[in-house]
């Protein structure tokens, strides 16, 4: 069964320096129908103008992935770590018993344009870590490139819960095909461009929850399509 969540119904907040839509429930928006998926929690697509962002803030219990898809995003915390995260970098943020951090826009001229995600952990308590690392297009292009997992395999970053975090880059025609075995469910996000997934058109924006099914294609539909696929337990 595949469920298709449309770019256009996903909760909206603008602040004027932010522009944010929201797949689940966030913040002043809520809809009982739209609480996340699994151990997927929060999927928001953010828009922050030059020199603007998120002042220290605090997370606890939290597994926090920001994937940046143009500009660059500045992140700072309370454990020591600071870095610039680009295009092709994914940073995982572990808030367990409680973290302060800042993202802000590092630029004075340009937007940054990014995913912030958010997973439930398979334990609460944890000590609060960071990581962050990057994959370049050629590992993408045409394929599922492991970009998160349970035991940080493949070069992936380490996600303290039971899920595989895909990343691919597909041009027109171009597909990928991923199998879920007996028990996983999976979740599709189209951060850019437009693909189809099994039959079914999703532009950029769209996800699509999919449970009951063992194989996943994806195919390209314009040049330029980036695409994350969620593999959990069901």
């Amino acid at each position: 069964m595949i469920t298709i969540r449309h770019s256009q119904d996903r909760g909206v907040a603008n602040f004027g320096w932010l522009d944010s839509r929201h797949t689940f429930s966030f913040g002043y928006y809520y809809d009982p129908r739209h609480m996340g998926f699994g151990s997927l929690r929060v999927i928001n697509e953010d828009k922050v103008a030059p020199a603007k962002g998120f002042g220290a803030h605090g997370h606890r219990d939290m597994e926090i992935i920001s994937y940046v898809l143009d500009g660059a995003l500045e992140h700072k915390d309370n454990i020591g770590n600071g870095s610039v995260i680009r295009p092709g970098d994914v940073q995982r943020m572990s808030a367990g018993t409680g973290i302060l951090h800042s993202e802000f826009n590092s630029s004075n001229t340009e937007p940054v344009h990014f995913l912030q995600i958010w997973l439930l952990p398979d334990q609460r308590g944890i000590e609060p870590s960071y990581e962050q690392k990057t994959f370049s297009p050629e590992e993408k292009q045409g394929q599922l490139r492991l970009v998160g997992s349970r035991n940080g395999r493949d070069g992936s970053v380490t996600i303290h819960q039971d899920v595989d975090l895909y990343s691919t880059l597909l041009g027109n025609g171009s597909a990928v095909s991923h199998r879920l075995e007996n028990g996983r469910q999976a979740w599709i996000h189209v951060a850019r461009g437009s693909v189809e997934l099994n039959g079914h058109q999703l532009y950029a924006g769209d996800g699509a929850a999919i449970s009951q099914e063992h194989n996943i294609t994806l195919q390209g539909v314009s040049s330029d399509a980036e695409v994350l696929l969620f593999d959990m337990a069901a």
